[in-house]
């Protein structure tokens, strides 16, 4: 695996965290903020946590990209639902 980074403000890197995906020149994981935001924490209280590590736009962009992954993973389970129904109903029709 090589470094792949993700915006402005993420990378996964095999040398850090065993490339797990974190905010740029830091170890802090990117789904350790994500839980934090998903439990109400205001984001100031989460910069502060990381004593300054992070930045609002940092936070942002890891929301954002979850975001996206959530709805491509729905789009596709979408996209199967649709298919096996297709076949189903192609399979059930009289010969």
């Amino acid at each position: 695996m090589t470094r792949r980074t993700f915006g402005e403000y993420l990378v996964a890197d095999p040398n850090i965290c065993h490339g797990r995906l974190t905010f740029k020149g830091t170890c802090i994981l990117v789904e350790d903020v994500l839980d934090m935001v998903s439990k109400g924490m205001n984001w100031d209280d989460i910069i502060s946590e990381w004593h300054g590590s992070l930045t609002r736009e940092a936070i942002m962009e890891a929301v954002s990209l979850a975001g996206e992954a959530y709805g491509e993973k729905k789009e596709k389970r979408r996209k199967a639902r649709s298919h096996v129904s297709a076949r189903r109903t192609h399979a059930r029709q009289p010969a």
